[in-house]
């Protein structure tokens, strides 16, 4: 009888747990695959990759086999896109704020992209 009911008690916190943590996740924008960034920008390392300056100081390095993002550079883009490798750009983003930093880094996959203005902020 013990062994049965510490059974059912760790099948119960073992429930608790990952009802709280599916919540946590589902209200955490920043943990997403799919995101949305405004930013500005910029040619990256090769004629194919792109970066993103972001305001509060993040980069976003870019690409794409479907958006042709050759002709906004130097503007402020909005991009949709899927952040490649999500679990570990998750967890890095929680280590950064766990010491204090805002700004979010990654790689991110473009599958859309609009303009909002022909130039970049100073």
């Amino acid at each position: 009888m013990p062994k049965l009911r510490i059974a059912t008690g760790l099948a119960g916190l073992i429930f608790v747990c990952g009802t709280l943590m599916a919540n946590a996740q589902d209200t955490d924008k920043s943990h997403t695959k799919s995101r949305s960034i405004t930013g500005c920008l910029q040619n990256g390392d090769n004629s194919k990759e792109y970066k993103l300056i972001v305001k509060d100081g993040g980069r976003w390095d870019l690409k794409s086999d479907s958006v042709d993002m050759s002709e906004h550079v130097g503007h402020t883009v909005k991009v949709t896109g899927v952040v490649s490798n999500a679990t570990a750009h998750n967890m890095k983003e929680d280590i950064k704020q766990g010491v204090g930093k805002d700004s979010e880094t990654g790689d991110l996959t473009v599958t859309n992209l609009k303009m909002v203005s022909t130039s970049c902020p100073k």
